[in-house]
């Protein structure tokens, strides 16, 4: 591999078939998840043992993200990323369809997941592009509690009483930090850009059972230590809508994400960062073009744009959105 080249980089896809996930995956981002039944989640760009992206085309094709960080190090992640991360690549990069409700749960920080788990914690973000009408979701808590409290609530089953409720609508966004209570209600379509981990405590399931008629696992002694029993004033991420700007929704210590929504093409300039750039489309189409490479980019489909590309000219035709995402 060593005598190959960087150019920006898409992946096959791994389709993740659930208990609540339902078929727009298909319908409406136009990504084939068959034979399975259902598709809850994509996994577009992923880092995670057992569920690595393979790029998907080019003179790279077949080779892994640990393998690519491995050969081009900086060049790929970032000198940066490189020294802190090594070869584990430290975003995950998700659609998720929502047929029904998720499990309310929690995700431990980095400092508890290390611990437990060996692993990165779990703070995560995201961008609802298509939501029913009527579609909620759960983030946080609707007003200040503990442990004892909350324990009271979940074992008398009135554990909702205590949680921050969301109506949702196209273009809604949401940062959630480790250790907030949460869940995605039914009828939402949305990106999730998240930290590199697969550790979730599953706090209420709502007595699903799955086929054989088995539920699934609680994990209610672990997510007491991970949850943040504050309530905070706002949940929802404020921002301003603005066609033909990059608009700024998430600035964390763990990444940071742009909305883009264009109508024509532009050039993006990232001389001032030591990272790789991840775009995500959700609507539209667009070629990515870098130093003489060339890549289409199309709704349901995310690019991995290496460090050593320091502009990106995204051309369109009839317009496009997307999230940019980097590390600070």
């Amino acid at each position: 591999m060593t005598k190959k080249y960087l150019y920006p980089l898409k992946f096959d896809t791994i389709f993740k078939e659930k208990i609540w996930g339902g078929t727009k995956i298909k319908d409406i981002l136009g990504k084939d998840f068959s034979p399975l039944k259902n598709c809850g989640e994509t996994w577009e760009i992923s880092g995670v043992p057992g569920n690595l992206s393979k790029v998907s085309d080019g003179v790279l094709k077949g080779s892994t993200l640990p393998e690519l960080i491995e050969v081009f190090k900086g060049d790929l992640v970032g000198d940066k990323v490189y020294e802190q991360y090594g070869t584990d690549f430290p975003l995950l990069v998700k659609f998720i369809d929502a047929a029904q409700d998720l499990s309310i749960q929690v995700h431990p920080d980095d400092k508890l997941a290390r611990k437990r788990h060996n692993s990165l914690g779990k703070s995560e973000m995201w961008y609802v592009f298509q939501a029913d009408q009527g579609a909620k979701l759960i983030s946080g808590f609707n007003r200040e509690t503990n442990r004892e409290e909350y324990l009271q609530y979940l074992n008398s089953g009135k554990l909702t009483e205590l949680l921050n409720e969301e109506e949702v609508h196209d273009g809604d966004c949401f940062y959630l930090p480790a250790g907030r209570v949460h869940t995605i209600g039914k009828g939402l379509l949305l990106a999730e850009i998240q930290q590199s981990s697969d550790v979730t405590y599953r706090i209420y399931d709502f007595n699903r059972v799955d086929d054989e008629g088995n539920k699934r696992e609680l994990h209610t002694e672990q997510a007491l230590d991970a949850l943040d029993y504050h309530a905070y004033s706002e949940y929802k991420t404020k921002y301003k809508k603005c066609l033909n700007e990059a608009v700024p929704l998430v600035k964390s210590q763990y990444f940071q994400t742009n909305l883009l929504e264009y109508t024509t093409g532009i050039i993006r300039e990232h001389f001032d960062k030591d990272s790789f750039v991840i775009y995500t489309c959700f609507d539209g189409s667009a070629v990515l073009e870098t130093e003489g490479q060339t890549t289409k980019i199309r709704m349901g489909e995310a690019v991995l744009l290496p460090r050593k590309f320091k502009t990106v000219h995204i051309k369109a035709k009839s317009g496009f959105k997307m999230l940019e995402t980097f590390m600070p």
